[in-house]
């Protein structure tokens, strides 16, 4: 196994496709294509050939029935076939699979269509951003599909809807109006010391990662970039990832997340991440009981002023809903408020930043919501998709909805009205957790990284366990003062900066029958960022910014296989079946941010045919 490891590493940087399939014909593809209507989209959890959903399901549990690769074989995996996309960037997507066909983006929003069995790509929208200047990065989390439509969300705030035939565009509306927002705060901070040494940049505006959520007759996205914030370059070789600045001022905008019609993209609804009355009852403390170490009087003092702050407010949308369709009801977390890293100038709890949130999926009215952190200071994004399951509170069967948090804990609710069930063992070291900024420094974790990021978790029926990617990466919180001068006043501004030590990552299995006991935890040499599959056969993969993607046992935790993709794998995998085999598939193109190798390819590996027993 080693040596076929070694092997595809060597090649994996000039393989355009591996066939070890018949290519089949458009008409027999067209022949077994079926709709992807709503009862099929409905019914995702027993189609156990397909993966139709972001998280396969509406309940978002990333986890396959399929068994053909389990315990007693997985170390005999292989790659069927190798797919090269050409782009080169941070790369996240989920693939979608129905009836032969595999459905990807590539980093900044083309979507490709490949045949499922071999990797041969039937076509490719290459998306046209017009030259304008992204905002937010390169990444795409992947389509929704439905209709006959593949749909988009794209780095530029559009949403394409394309023809799953042909990759035709059938419709392409704008979600927002793009444009960063330059300030001269970028001139202001450069002036301080030490930090005028480092490249400074940093802006607002507006863009969309996450995978259209398709239910109902309705494409739902929400966007990113909204939550103004500097950053200085890091001095670290191969870790972009500097300083986060925050500063007083009107500089972002609030996020949202809206519903549009699938057939003509009319906009339906809209649900802003901040409103007028965001300031709420100003919280001392959590909805757990943690101290927020805020001045409470301070900020009531500062209200007046600030009438306006919420217009600015921030609240990224990360990830594609989870839907309870008996109740009808959408999940989705939302991101910190504007400006980030420092709480001056927005006083009160900032609602509804920081939240997991319910929304009526037809009309986007407010069921109930759950803010993690009031007037968050820390990055504290609830960025990881929620997943919908059934547990055993005191004797009741309760719907419950759970979430894996920056904090380092997995929240459970009640899904009915928000109300919280437990918090799981902490998965990742905590110290210092809600410390206010320092002019030495305060040693904060987990920060703004996490915890868990905006890494998907898997949920399994079996096991009653939630798998779940984490991060333990210390950063250091501070504050300073930039002495006034003629020309103008003193400025205050706080950073977040990763500290120079170690850092690394978990994998564990939190016990939802035990109040969220960790059942077992791996240590990674990197920080896990990407995502978790878990399988009928007992199995869990993720994979590792290093390029390892690994598969565990789902009861132990003992690792089992390994592969050497070549680049970091930091999207998550999914698993589907054609013709009585089991696949499974991620795709390895790294992260820049986190300093991950990238590349552009998609790995799609099964067992040996003749030992497919």
């Amino acid at each position: 196994m080693q040596a076929l490891n070694n092997t595809w590493s060597r090649v994996h940087g000039v393989i355009v496709t591996v066939l070890l399939l018949a290519v089949g014909t458009p008409a027999l593809r067209a022949a077994e294509s079926k709709p992807v209507d709503d009862k099929r989209l409905l019914e995702a959890a027993s189609d156990t050939e397909n993966w139709l959903h972001q998280g396969r399901t509406y309940a978002n549990e990333r986890f396959s029935p399929l068994d053909q690769v389990n315990r007693s074989n997985v170390k005999r995996l292989a790659p069927a076939w190798v797919h090269q996309t050409g782009v080169k960037a941070t790369f996240q997507t989920t693939p979608v699979v129905a009836d032969g066909t595999m459905y990807i983006t590539t980093p900044f929003s083309n979507v490709e269509a490949l045949d499922a069995r071999t990797g041969e790509r039937l076509w490719r929208y290459d998306h046209d951003r017009g030259g304008k200047k992204l905002c937010c990065g390169p990444s795409n989390r992947g389509v929704g599909i439905g209709y006959g439509m593949v749909y988009v969300a794209t780095v530029d705030a559009r949403l394409v809807a394309l023809e799953a035939a042909t990759g035709k565009v059938a419709w392409d509306v704008s979600i927002a109006e793009t444009g960063d927002v330059e300030t001269e705060a970028k001139a202001d901070l450069a002036h301080t010391d030490p930090n005028k040494k480092a490249k400074v940049s940093g802006s607002t505006g507006v863009a969309a990662s996450a995978a259209p959520l398709v239910y109902d007759g309705l494409v739902i996205i929400g966007i990113t970039g909204v939550g103004y914030g500097l950053h200085l370059a890091s001095d670290r070789p191969g870790a972009p990832l500097g300083s986060v600045v925050g500063m007083s001022g009107r500089y972002g905008r609030p996020g949202f997340i809206a519903a549009f019609d699938a057939k003509t993209g009319e906009k339906k609804w809209s649900f802003d991440t901040t409103q007028k009355g965001w300031e709420g009852e100003f919280a001392a403390t959590t909805a757990y009981g943690a101290n927020l170490n805020r001045d409470i009087a301070k900020e009531k003092a500062e209200r007046a002023e600030n009438q306006d702050a919420w217009r600015f407010g921030g609240g990224t949308v990360w990830q594609t809903p989870a839907v309870d369709t008996e109740r009808g009801l959408i999940y989705f977390g939302i991101g910190n408020p504007s400006p980030q890293s420092t709480g001056h100038g927005r006083p009160g709890d900032n609602l509804y930043t920081v939240s997991l949130v319910a929304l009526e999926a037809r009309t986007g009215k407010l069921a109930w919501y759950f803010q993690q952190v009031p007037h968050d200071r820390w990055g504290y994004d609830v960025a990881s998709p929620p997943t919908l399951f059934d547990i055993e509170v005191g004797g009741e069967n309760v719907p419950a909805v759970g979430q894996a948090s920056k904090l380092g804990w997995y929240f459970v609710h009640d899904r009915r009205d928000g109300r919280l069930l437990f918090k799981s063992e902490a998965f990742v070291p905590q110290e210092n957790m809600f410390a206010l900024p320092s002019p030495e420094g305060t040693r904060i974790t987990p920060a703004a990284a996490g915890g868990s990021n905006w890494s998907p978790t898997a949920y399994s029926r079996a096991t009653k366990f939630v798998y779940v990617a984490g991060m333990h990466m210390p950063f250091i919180y501070s504050e300073q003062v930039i002495p006034a001068t003629a020309g103008q006043p003193a400025i205050t501004y706080s950073s977040f900066e990763p500290a120079k030590e170690a850092n690394w990552g978990t994998l564990s299995a939190i016990d939802l029958s035990q109040n969220g006991r960790i059942a077992w935890q791996q240590k990674t040499e990197k920080p896990l960022v990407g995502g978790v599959l878990a399988t009928a056969g007992g199995l869990v993969f993720t994979g590792e910014g290093t390029g390892q993607f690994s598969a565990f046992d789902a009861v132990s935790g003992e690792k089992l296989w390994s592969f050497d993709c070549g680049a970091g794998v930091n999207a998550p995998p999914m698993a589907f079946s054609l013709d009585g085999r089991q696949y499974i598939a991620v795709a390895a193109g790294g992260s820049k941010i986190w300093g991950y190798p990238t590349g552009d390819s998609v790995y799609v590996f099964a067992l040996p045919e003749e030992k497919v027993q």
